[in-house]
C-alpha cells in the first residue's frame, strides 16, 4: 500500500509544484512541522523559510518561501504561498542586490523607510541566499 499524497505548491502567478510525495515541511509560524500519509487535517499559516519535500522515488527538494497557508485535508496537501522559489532556480544575483538595498535602508534610517517592510525584505533575501547554497 502506497504512503505517499498528494501535493500542490501555488502562487498567485504559478502552480511550482504538484505530484506525489513521500512527506512535506514547512515553516509555520509558530515552528516547522511535517506532514506525512494520513496527516490529521490541518489548516495553518507559514512564515518565511525553507519548504522541504521527499518524492515518491526518494528525491528531496528545498523552496525559499515567504509566507502563506498550508491546508492538509486526506492525504492532500496544498500550499498557498506569496512566493515560492526552488533552491536550485534561485537566482542568486537578485537576492544578493534585495539584500544589499534592504541593508542599506536599515541603516540610514531616513524618517520615510519603512523599517518593517526592510526588515522583511531582508529576511526573505537572506532565506534566499541561504537555500541558493543548497544548490
Amino acid at each position: 500500500m502506497s504512503k505517499n499524497f498528494q501535493l500542490d505548491i501555488v502562487t498567485p502567478t504559478r502552480t511550482v509544484y504538484t505530484g506525489e510525495v513521500q512527506s512535506f515541511t514547512a515553516p509555520g509560524v509558530m515552528g516547522s512541522f511535517q506532514v506525512l500519509f494520513n496527516h490529521a487535517p490541518l489548516l495553518s499559516s507559514i512564515g518565511v523559510g525553507e519548504v522541504k519535500l521527499t518524492e515518491v522515488d526518494g528525491n528531496k527538494l528545498h523552496f525559499a518561501t515567504s509566507g502563506g497557508f498550508v491546508e492538509v485535508k486526506t492525504n492532500k496537501v496544498i500550499l498557498l504561498a506569496e512566493s515560492a522559489e526552488r533552491a536550485d532556480e534561485i537566482d542568486v544575483d537578485r537576492a544578493e542586490k534585495s539584500k544589499l538595498r534592504a541593508e542599506e535602508r536599515l541603516t540610514k534610517k531616513e524618517k520615510s523607510t519603512d523599517i518593517e517592510r526592510a526588515q522583511i525584505a531582508l529576511t526573505r533575501s537572506l532565506n534566499r541566499l541561504k537555500l541558493a547554497s543548497k544548490k
